[in-house]
Order: C-alpha cells, then structure tokens, then sequence
C-alpha cells in the first residue's frame, strides 16, 4: 500500500513500518529514538553530520562509502583503515 504523505513534521509511535520504502524522501533532521533497523537497508543516502549513539552495530556492512571525516570513539575511520591496511600489507 503506498500512502502520498504531504511536506511536513509527524510523529510516529507505537507503528510498524516493517517491510516500508523511503524513495526519494528527505528525512533531514530527523530523530530515531528506539528503533528497530534490523537488516535495513541504506542505498544511496546522505548521513553527513548524522550522529549515532548507544548503537548495535554488530553485523553491519558499510561498503563503497565516504568516510572522509567520519568518527568512531573520536578515531578517524581513514586513519584506522590505513593503518590497518598497512599492518595487511595491502
């Protein structure tokens, strides 16, 4: 079932939106407090200057991403990676 939802602030609470697609939709500045994510899918999207806290990140797969920039702990992902690849040899 597809519902044209016009421009605008909502509050969801207490919903299922399990199995939903977001096309072409700006979430900006959106808050997401309690909310299940399992084996969601993120194509295509923007996340700059997103913040994660209290997060399970166990599982998850971040490919062909710029990570310029991006922190975890405080630690520059590039600078981990690099190091990281260094210490491979690859």
């Amino acid at each position: 079932m597809s519902i044209a939802l016009p421009a605008g602030q909502y509050r969801c609470e207490g919903a299922s939106l399990a199995g939903s697609e977001f096309r072409d939709a700006s979430l900006e500045g959106a808050t997401f407090h309690d909310v299940n994510l399992r084996r969601a899918r993120f194509l295509d999207v923007a996340l700059t200057g997103a913040t994660i806290r209290n997060a399970c990140l166990g599982d998850v797969t971040i490919d062909d991403a710029n990570l310029a920039g991006m922190r975890i702990d405080g630690i520059l992902v590039t600078d981990l990676l690099r190091v990281y690849r260094a210490q491979a040899g690859t």
